[in-house]
């Protein structure tokens, strides 16, 4: 694993270039958010964008979604990867939200750890772009860009988390996630890394580094 200092003078790098990253899935309120990144797993932001533009125009409520039904709604998320599971966890944690908690998306990572089809990656996403709080989410594109930059040997998203989480300060973890996912999604891509367009090649040392 990197030393702290190198870690930091990485994420400067990204701090720099990207002072304000923004998650890239749409929604409107917590609640959309929160359904809109529990259809993301295993899917791109950009095929649930697509797949919510018109589900979220009708539905941004537990209530409305209960209204809906499960039926309807995998009509509208169909051309999403898992969509009849999904579908059944989106139906059961409208009902929750509406019978436990009036309706609002606690804003608090155990309680929605407890929601039907929430983990700990879901809720870390809702508590910091909805709710601004330094919580660090890991993803596949975290892991890999982690394990990459020997930031982490962490075999578990928890593992990483929490190698980040000891490093990084407060003020700097809240972008983290947004920060390592943008970086691995347009440059630092699984399949074929755009070398000569990374910001920090000159801290790079993995093997497949392109030099020229």
């Amino acid at each position: 694993m990197r030393p702290q200092n190198e870690i930091l003078k990485i994420m400067r790098i990204f701090q720099n270039e990207n002072p304000n990253p923004q998650c890239e899935l749409h929604f409107h309120n917590p609640y959309t958010l929160l359904v809109a990144v529990m259809l993301s797993a295993q899917s791109t932001d950009k095929g649930v964008n697509k797949a919510t533009e018109a589900l979220f125009k009708i539905v941004d409520t537990p209530q409305k979604m209960l209204a809906l039904g499960e039926d309807k709604l995998k009509n509208y998320i169909k051309t999403i990867g898992l969509f009849n599971n999904k579908a059944k966890n989106i139906i059961l944690m409208s009902q929750q939200l509406t019978e436990n908690f009036s309706g609002e998306v606690p804003a608090n990572r155990d309680i929605l750890t407890t929601l039907a089809g929430v983990g700990r990656k879901t809720a870390n996403v809702v508590m910091n772009v909805w709710y601004k709080e330094p919580t660090l989410a890991v993803d596949t594109h975290v892991m890999r860009i982690a394990h990459r930059l020997d930031f982490s040997h962490g075999k578990t998203p928890l593992e990483v988390e929490n190698d980040l989480m000891k490093v990084l300060p407060t003020e700097m973890v809240i972008n983290t996630n947004h920060w390592l996912v943008l970086f691995g999604r347009y440059i630092c891509k699984a399949q074929k890394p755009l070398c000569q367009q990374c910001p920090i090649k000159d801290y790079c040392h993995c093997k497949d580094k392109i030099t020229n």
